[in-house]
């Protein structure tokens, strides 16, 4: 059988519903910060979590950490700048790098924002058993590895 008559069985495979699952829990995360008149995206609390874990960080490396490309990064970088969240100040050891800081707006909106997300944790995982619950985390880290370590390009 060769190639253009191959039918794929998309409904069958697992790619349709981690895809369908991520935007139901993006859509409600939005709506739950919107409802509480929290002005974040998903993207802007990632960068704000990884701040707060590490504040600094310089965008190579927030880049990578949040899986985004340098210009995406930039694009959102200046909106949360706009808002005030953050600050970004060129390195003093290598002027073409700028490091990324939380702002006490930055940081008093991600401290907001923990009570909403751990309604949604709570929300997506009731009536799963923690032993379901790890399974689901085993299975996404296979599938992670199989794109990361294991696929030739397709």
């Amino acid at each position: 059988m060769n190639a253009e008559n191959e039918i794929v069985d998309f409904e069958n495979s697992i790619g349709p519903w981690l895809g369908k699952t991520v935007k139901i829990i993006e859509y409600y995360l939005q709506e739950a910060l919107d409802e509480h008149g929290i002005d974040l995206t998903k993207e802007q609390m990632i960068v704000l979590k990884k701040l707060h874990e590490q504040d600094g960080l310089n965008q190579n490396e927030l880049a990578f950490l949040t899986l985004r490309n340098k210009s995406s990064l930039t694009r959102l970088l200046h909106k949360m700048e706009n808002k005030k969240y953050i600050t970004r100040e060129q390195s003093q050891e290598d002027k073409r790098i700028n490091n990324v800081f939380l702002t006490d707006l930055g940081r008093s909106i991600f401290k907001k924002s923990g009570p909403i997300i751990n309604k949604i944790i709570q929300t997506m995982e009731q009536n799963i058993s923690n032993t379901e619950k790890q399974q689901i985390i085993d299975i996404l880290k296979k599938i992670q590895s199989n794109f990361t370590s294991n696929v030739e390009h397709i």
